[in-house]
């Protein structure tokens, strides 16, 4: 219940909430529309939709502050490769969040001369970056991870090789096998970095899908946003499971 609590008290999380939601109606909306249900039904659910976004760029007024102090503390990591990516991910993030504020101006009527659809892709285009560094950062902590346990830093890496073919306790493994062997192991040990890595591939898709670099359709786009919004509301309600730093 304290979680809960803690929980519902942040705009971050009601912001989470109202994005699964969102993508829950996309995804509907098309599983409806492929079963033929009435063309009233699915306008109702797009105008939701509609109405749920512009709800969530409301909640995300001022959040580019938040993304710059993020990029500002990220500066001062000792690892090169960290640094970069999460310090180049909190500006993107934060350019990402100063055109979506200009779209719910525009959105909202306050003003009309708003080009939207130039906006929209900006705004698209810096959320691609930032999860593009996001799944860079994610791969570079498995490979150091993958590399402490080959080296016999890690628990797990208790192997030999002999003549090409490695040795796992009594049995044998091919290598590939091996990798993927180590690489459930680390996964297992490490949910927090399976759930950001898991996030961050489901959410590329939808700017992916929005700038037309990779077209997929609204049913897809639906499933991994509702999935990314869920895996989200996870690492909020259980602050052990947000990778860090």
């Amino acid at each position: 219940m304290d979680s809960w609590v803690r929980f519902s008290g942040q705009s971050q999380a009601k912001e989470r909430v109202i994005r699964a939601a969102q993508y829950a109606c996309t995804l509907i909306g098309y599983t409806l529309q492929k079963s033929g249900a009435s063309a009233e039904l699915i306008l109702g659910l797009k105008q939701l939709e509609s109405h749920l976004s512009l709800g969530r760029k409301l909640f995300r007024l001022g959040n580019s502050v938040e993304a710059l102090e993020s990029a500002k503390r990220a500066i001062h990591l000792s690892d090169l490769v960290l640094r970069f990516c999460i310090t180049v991910s909190h500006l993107n993030r934060a350019m990402y969040f100063a055109c979506d504020n200009i779209l719910w101006v525009g959105k909202c009527g306050l003003s009309p001369k708003v080009d939207q659809n130039k906006w929209s892709e900006r705004s698209f285009r810096y959320y691609l970056f930032s999860l593009l560094m996001n799944l860079s950062r994610d791969l570079y902590e498995i490979k150091l991870l993958m590399e402490a346990a080959t080296s016999g830093k890690h628990p797990s890496a208790k192997l030999s090789e002999e003549n090409g073919v490695v040795s796992c306790g009594s049995s044998f493994c091919h290598p590939v096998a091996l990798q993927i062997r180590l690489l459930i192991h680390i996964f297992q040990s490490n949910p927090p970095l399976l759930l950001d890595l898991l996030k961050n591939t489901c959410d590329l898709f939808i700017p992916l899908d929005k700038l037309g670099l990779y077209k997929t359709n609204p049913g897809f786009v639906g499933f991994c946003g509702l999935t990314s919004s869920i895996l989200s509301i996870l690492t909020l309600l259980h602050p052990w499971l947000k990778l860090k730093p």
